[in-house]
C-alpha cells in the first residue's frame, strides 16, 4: 500500500512545486512582456509583444544613470561579499572549534543579531557615519553592509564548521602546519559550499538593499542599483516599459552568479541537516 500511494504523493509534490515555479516566474514575464512593448502598446501584460522594441532598454541605460549605479553596486558589493566571506570564516573558527561557555553566549548574541530589523538603528547610524564622514561614500555603504551581513555569515560557517573532523586539522599540526597554514591550507578549502552559499545570500542581499542604501547614498554619483530605479521609476511613472527595463537590467548580474554558483549553494545549504 504504501508503494502504491508513492507516484500519488510524487504526482502532488511535482504539481505543487509547478504551481510555486509559476507564481514565481510570473512577474518576470510581465517585466520582460512590458519591457519590450512601446508606451503606445496599450495591450494586456500578460500578452506577448507582437514586435520587439529595444527603446525601453536604451532610455533606462541613457536616461536613468543605471550604468553609474551598476558599477557602483558591483563595486559595493563585491568588497563586501569578499569581506563577509573572510571575516565570517574567521570568527565562525574559534566559535566552532572551542565551545567554551562564553563562545556559546557569544554564538546566541550574534544569532540574535539577525532579527534586529536595520530601519530600527538608521539614526544612530546615520549620525554615526555623519560624523565620520562616511555618507556618500563606496567604504560607509561597505562598513554598513558589511556589519548587517555577517550575523548569518558567522551562523553558516560556524555551523558547516561542526561537520569537518578536528582530525584533519590535527594531522596537519603534527605535521608541522602552523595555524595559518592549517586555515589557509585545510580548513578554508573545505568550506567551498558554504563560502557559495554565504557568497549568494550576502550577495544578493547587498545588491537589493535598498532601505538604508537610500538615505546614506544619496549622491547620484554613488548611488546603488536599487535607489537608483527607484529614482528612475518616479521619473518614469508614465512609462512602464523603461521601469521594467531597467529593472530587468539590476536583475542580470545577480541572476549570471546564481547560475554559476548554485552547485555550491545547494551544498552549503543543506550541508548542516546532513551532519
Amino acid at each position: 500500500m504504501h508503494l502504491a500511494r508513492k507516484p500519488f504523493v510524487v504526482a502532488v509534490i511535482a504539481v505543487g512545486l509547478g504551481i510555486v515555479a509559476v507564481i514565481q516566474l510570473v512577474p518576470f514575464y510581465v517585466a520582460v512582456t512590458t519591457a519590450l512593448k512601446p508606451m503606445t502598446d496599450l495591450s494586456s501584460q500578460l500578452l506577448p509583444p507582437t514586435s520587439l522594441y529595444p527603446g525601453n532598454f536604451v532610455s533606462a541605460l541613457g536616461e536613468g544613470n543605471i550604468l553609474r549605479a551598476l558599477f557602483n553596486s558591483i563595486v559595493i558589493t563585491g568588497a563586501s561579499t569578499i569581506l563577509v566571506c573572510l571575516l565570517g570564516a574567521l570568527a565562525a573558527y574559534p566559535l566552532a572549534r572551542r565551545l567554551t561557555r562564553l563562545n556559546k553566549i557569544l554564538g546566541l548574541l550574534i544569532i540574535s543579531l539577525i532579527m534586529i530589523p536595520p530601519l530600527s538603528i538608521l539614526v544612530p547610524l546615520y549620525s554615526m557615519l555623519n560624523q565620520l564622514h562616511g555618507v556618500n561614500t563606496y567604504w560607509g555603504e561597505i562598513l554598513v553592509m558589511v556589519t548587517g551581513q555577517l550575523p548569518l555569515s558567522i551562523f553558516l560557517f560556524s555551523s558547516f564548521l561542526r561537520t569537518i573532523p578536528v582530525s584533519l586539522e590535527e594531522a596537519a599540526t603534527i605535521d608541522g602546519a602552523s595555524l595559518i597554514q592549517v586555515l589557509f591550507q585545510i580548513v578554508f578549502p573545505l568550506l567551498k559550499p558554504v563560502t557559495a552559499t554565504v557568497a549568494i545570500l550576502a550577495g544578493v542581499g547587498v545588491w537589493n538593499e535598498y532601505a538604508l542604501s537610500v538615505y546614506i547614498l544619496t549622491d547620484p554619483s554613488v548611488q546603488t542599483i536599487a535607489p537608483a530605479i527607484s529614482t528612475f521609476f518616479s521619473q518614469q511613472s508614465s512609462n512602464l516599459g523603461a521601469a521594467a527595463a531597467a529593472s530587468l537590467v539590476a536583475v542580470v548580474p545577480v541572476l549570471v552568479a546564481y547560475l554559476f554558483l548554485q552547485k555550491f549553494f545547494m551544498k552549503g545549504m543543506v550541508a548542516g541537516a546532513e551532519k
